[in-house]
């Protein structure tokens, strides 16, 4: 470039509508001099006019700026035809970002590869070539030496402890990944306050709930035109935990004010404050009696409550306070977790409310952390039988086998360790899948990302994560239908994932 100058062509109107985008930049040579020529488009392009309109020095080189300026006015261009497309496609966030990972000369790879529409994307079928990871929704970045040849066999008394980083590749399988999404199924940013926890309505694929450090809880469908329903106002600080009774008509909500509010959804109404000593930590509905409330304080104490006069029942003290808590299917068993890391089972009389502390499991490791998550499923492939999820502050997640005959017995069978939590993150188990025999585990991390586990394997046990938060993610929940993902993070957002098909 001889002169190194830029030209606008002025008969499209002034330099400012000139410095326009695309089919925007376009080369043309003049008798021998190279010049820019800017064509007015359709569209408006603000980086054009970051990296065109730099004023230069008087000591600069011209040659140079002019060769800088062409260089940055063709990035400028690729970016924003790459947004155009990511905006255009229907797709979100995960294809975009597989979009500009694609390699430079993907148009002429010969190989085939498998679209990124719900009907292909995460079906098991063999990839018959690494490359064809690189178009599919999820990116799967992971060197060769990431590639396992085989399964770690499993028997009943198997227990083994592994420990990564979050920000782990997910493991290259030579089937397609256990959990792919096609993108984001809605998004709910109204919440300007951190997003504390979050659940789906038993029973329900499309009712979402999720409660809030500044006291509200925000009732919305996510069927096809997801929107707010209702918005519960009358905490006066976090919500702590809230759990949906067993017909969806009422939500019972614990917060650090010290305060248990009963909510009528069909109104938007609180119609019952309970009051306490202390925080009130986390709640649960009996699973068959929804009569009784089980609540688990900061007073070291879970209390039961009658739902219909908010009377208590009974009380069983620990040796720390109740941090989190769920019920086995029977509604006879009570598992709770502590602000030490310690595992109570507590047998329940589903008649009277009676509590009856049974069994402790308590870590072996010498720092004491919260529980952040205690969730129960009736049966498990790897176990064989129920099974528990705990996760606790500092990024420990352990997978305990249940024996229902010794009054709910447990037994660690794997764990796994992450880096220790700032926030009290959440984790949740993931759907059965019938094709795979892991446990796979879901939880929200520190650096933004929704993170996929499966426990069974020590190494490389991160399979899969979304990407779309900006903040640290908290709260992880499915839905009924096992097809949607829910997740919120500490700035108020709350993404609703959409799963793909599995044949």
């Amino acid at each position: 470039m001889a002169e190194g100058t830029i030209t606008n062509d002025s008969s499209k109107g002034d330099g400012a509508t000139a410095i326009q985008n695309n089919n925007d930049c376009i080369n043309s040579t003049d008798n021998g001099t190279n010049k820019i020529t800017i064509k007015k488009a359709n569209v408006k392009d603000p980086e054009i006019f970051s990296c065109l309109l730099q004023p230069a020095t008087s000591d600069s080189d011209r040659d140079y700026i002019g060769i800088r300026r062409f260089l940055l006015a063709r990035k400028a261009e690729s970016g924003f035809h790459r947004r155009l497309d990511w905006r255009c496609n229907e797709k979100g966030y995960v294809a975009y970002r597989n979009y500009i990972r694609r390699p430079r000369n993907w148009e002429n790879l010969q190989i085939p590869s498998h679209s990124s529409t719900p009907g292909n994307s995460g079906r098991w079928i063999s990839t018959p070539s690494p490359l064809s990871h690189l178009f599919e929704v999820e990116s799967w970045n992971s060197s060769s030496r990431d590639l396992r040849s085989g399964t770690l066999a499993s028997n009943h008394r198997t227990s083994f402890s592994s420990s990564i980083s979050d920000s782990d590749r997910p493991r290259r399988q030579g089937v397609e990944p256990a959990y792919s999404f096609v993108g984001m199924h809605s998004i709910f940013d109204q919440c300007k306050a951190a997003v504390t926890v979050l659940k789906f309505g038993h029973m329900s694929s499309d009712l979402l709930a999720y409660g809030a450090s500044d006291g509200t809880l925000t009732v919305c469908t996510v069927s096809e035109t997801p929107s707010v329903m209702k918005q519960l106002k009358g905490h006066s600080k976090d919500v702590t935990d809230f759990d949906f009774s067993s017909n969806n008509q009422y939500i019972a909500s614990s917060s650090m004010d010290k305060t248990v509010r009963v909510w009528e959804l069909s109104k938007g109404l609180c119609i019952r404050v309970i009051y306490g000593v202390s925080s009130q930590m986390c709640i649960r509905f009996h699973p068959v009696n929804n009569n009784f409330l089980s609540v688990g304080n900061a007073n070291k104490e879970i209390t039961v409550f009658n739902f219909s006069t908010g009377r208590i029942i009974k009380k069983s003290v620990f040796d720390s306070e109740v941090t989190s808590m769920d019920h086995d299917h029977a509604g006879q068993l009570i598992f709770c977790g502590d602000a030490q890391g310690c595992i109570y089972t507590v047998s329940m009389d589903s008649h009277t409310g009676a509590l009856s502390r049974s069994h402790r499991y308590r870590s072996s490791s010498k720092q004491k952390c919260p529980v952040t998550t205690v969730q129960y499923r009736s049966f498990s492939l790897l176990a064989g039988g129920p099974v528990l999820l705990t996760c606790t502050q500092d990024g420990s997640l352990s997978f305990f086998s249940v024996a229902l005959e010794i009054q709910g017995y447990l037994t660690l069978r794997c764990s796994l360790k992450l880096s220790p939590r700032i926030h009290s993150i959440r984790a949740s188990f993931c759907p059965l899948l019938s094709l795979d025999k892991g446990e796979y585990i879901v939880a929200g991390s520190e650096d933004s990302n929704v993170y996929f586990y499966d426990l069974t394997r020590p190494r490389h046990t991160c399979v899969n994560k979304l990407q779309g938060h900006r903040f640290p993610v908290i709260g992880v929940a499915w839905n009924h239908g096992e097809n949607l993902l829910a997740s919120s993070d500490l700035y108020g957002v709350v993404i609703v994932w959409k799963r793909a098909k599995t044949s």
